[in-house]
C-alpha cells in the first residue's frame, strides 16, 4: 500500500493538475469511478489507477488521506486514474468549433453534448481551456474518450459550410440545416468577426422575457439538438 506523499505516482498526479505538465507528459488524470469506467469502456487503458485502501476497487492501494490530498475534488474520491492523452480525429461534419471559450467546465459540457446529440467532434480553437483538465474533464462525463477533440489552429481547418452562432442578430436556426461545423465563440465576447467572416450563415437563439444571452455551454445545446433534428429531418 502506498502510504508515503513522496511516492512518484502520487507525485504525477499532482503535477497533471497543471495544463504545462499534461502537454508536456502527454497525460492526464481523471477521478472518479464513473470517469474511469468511461475510458475503460472506450476501450482506454489507464496508465495507473490508484483507489483508496480498504475501497475494494481494483488498482494501487493508497492510504485514503494520501488520495485525498492529491484529489480536486472537496470530498476527496476512491479512484484517480492516469491516462495517454488520446490522439484527436480530424475534424469532420458534423464539427463544433469553440473559439476562445476559456471555462473548462463549459469545454467539457460542450464535448459531453456535440457527443449525445450529434456524435460530433468539437475542435478547439486558439484561446480554449484544455479539456483534459480535471473540471472539463468531469464534465464531458467520459465522451473525451469516446469523441477525443481536436485543437487547430484555425477555424479554416474544419469542414465546410460553418454558421457562426451569434447572441443577437443572426438568422433563425433552421440555417443550421446542411450545416457541416457550428462555431460557437468566447463566454463574453462571443465570436470574433474573423471567425464570423468564414462562415456561411449566422443563427441567433431567440431570447424570452429579456433575458440578454444564454450560457454558450446551453447555446451549444440548444443548436446541437437543431441541428440533429435538421440532419435527420434531410
Amino acid at each position: 500500500m502506498i502510504e508515503s506523499k513522496d511516492n512518484e505516482k502520487l507525485r504525477l498526479v499532482r503535477k497533471l493538475r497543471e495544463r504545462k505538465h499534461r502537454e508536456r507528459e502527454g497525460l492526464f488524470a481523471t477521478e472518479g469511478e464513473d470517469l474511469l469506467g468511461a475510458g475503460l469502456a472506450a476501450g482506454a487503458e489507464p496508465r495507473f489507477v490508484l483507489v483508496a485502501a480498504g475501497s475494494g476497487l481494483d488498482g494501487d492501494e493508497v492510504a485514503p488521506d494520501l488520495l485525498a490530498s492529491v484529489s480536486t475534488l472537496g470530498s476527496g474520491t476512491r479512484a484517480i486514474a492516469v491516462w495517454e492523452r488520446p490522439a484527436p480525429a480530424a475534424p469532420a461534419a458534423p464539427c463544433v468549433y469553440l473559439d476562445s471559450v476559456g471555462d473548462p467546465g463549459n469545454v467539457g459540457t460542450i464535448v459531453r453534448t456535440a457527443h449525445a446529440l450529434l456524435d460530433a467532434t468539437v475542435a478547439l480553437g486558439p484561446g480554449c481551456a484544455d479539456p483534459y483538465g480535471p473540471k472539463a474533464s468531469r464534465a464531458s462525463m467520459g465522451s473525451l474518450f469516446a469523441r477525443p477533440p481536436a485543437t487547430v489552429a484555425r477555424v479554416e481547418a474544419t469542414p465546410e459550410p460553418r454558421v457562426a452562432l451569434l447572441a443577437h442578430g443572426g438568422g433563425g436556426l433552421g440555417e443550421l440545416a446542411g450545416a457541416a461545423t457550428l462555431c460557437l465563440g468566447s463566454e463574453r465576447d462571443g465570436l470574433r468577426p474573423a471567425v464570423v467572416a468564414t462562415c456561411a450563415a449566422t443563427v441567433s437563439i431567440p431570447m424570452r422575457g429579456g433575458a440578454e444571452s444564454l450560457n454558450v455551454a446551453a447555446a451549444a445545446a440548444v443548436a446541437c439538438a437543431r441541428m440533429s433534428e435538421v440532419r435527420t429531418d434531410a
